[in-house]
């Protein structure tokens, strides 16, 4: 497996080529980069400073293997009442673009979140049609379209998320599963032997189960994932792709000793 880190998980400010630097001495092989609204890499970020960042990682010897965004939140990909979010699918086609001349694999993508002004049917119904439009324009891209679990009471079981991909039946997308998401509701171990080969590309995060809000997330190795079987579960699939910490928010104080801890411990987890 690919031992990643997440483009969030550095203090805010920090440029694209500082990262990769930081990343190649902090001991990771990858590292998720993102489409921001402002900043290095945005939906006018031109191909050749793309290519720019690919050349930066390239000679740093990293991989870009998954390429993320959080702008799906303020413009989702089904909207209240069930509609397309014309807005979100514009996102996804910048994410493609990006991730297509930065070597990625895999776009992480966040459906919506089911409300009192979104029906769960309709989400599901209207989601089976985005990702299908997705999956033939993340073909043309040479990228997969990945659907990531969230605190967004959409997929919420593992039985679910399988047949939800079997639904879009396009084999350009996929599932991003993300480890800590679960565990209020769920455990990985179970969900990665369900959805198999449909995940191409993991988040790891920790949780404490015992407090149970967003404050319950912690640093690697110290809430209540069962890493062993974790990775014994991803082993069991043949999973070989990118396992990318996504550790937020960085510290207030010394950032890099967040960066610095989430490494060694991945190095445990992964039993290097």
């Amino acid at each position: 497996m690919i031992k990643s880190i997440s483009f969030w998980s550095f203090a805010p400010g920090i440029g694209v080529e500082e990262v990769l630097k930081k990343t190649k001495e902090l001991g990771y092989e990858a590292v998720e980069l993102t489409l921001e609204a402002e900043g290095d890499i945005t939906a006018d970020t031109p191909d050749e400073k793309l290519a720019e960042i690919k050349q930066m990682a390239d000679d740093l010897g990293l991989q870009l293997p998954t390429f993320a965004t959080g702008l799906h939140w303020g413009d989702p990909l089904i909207l209240p009442g069930g509609a397309e979010g014309a807005a979100g699918i514009e996102i996804v086609k910048h994410e493609l673009r990006c991730a297509s001349i930065l070597g990625a694999e895999t776009v992480l993508t966040v459906p919506c979140t089911v409300a009192p002004d979104l029906d769960y049917d309709d989400a599901y119904n209207t989601g089976l049609q985005v990702y299908r439009k997705l999956g033939a324009l993340g073909a043309e891209a040479g990228v997969n379209v990945g659907v990531e679990n969230v605190w967004n009471k959409f997929l919420v079981s593992p039985l679910e998320f399988a047949r939800f991909v079997d639904e879009v039946d396009h084999p350009n997308v996929v599932a991003y599963f993300d480890v800590g998401n679960v565990l209020l509701f769920g455990y990985p171990q179970q969900w990665i032997r369900i959805l198999g080969r449909r995940i191409k590309a993991v988040h790891f995060k920790d949780f404490r189960t015992g407090v149970g809000t967003l404050d319950g997330f912690v640093d690697l190795l110290e809430g209540d994932v069962m890493w062993d079987e974790v990775i014994a579960a991803l082993n069991a699939i043949g999973y070989e792709g990118a396992v990318t910490a996504e550790m937020m928010p960085p510290y207030n104080y010394h950032p890099w000793r967040l960066l610095e801890a989430t490494s060694k411990s991945m190095d445990a987890i992964l039993g290097r």
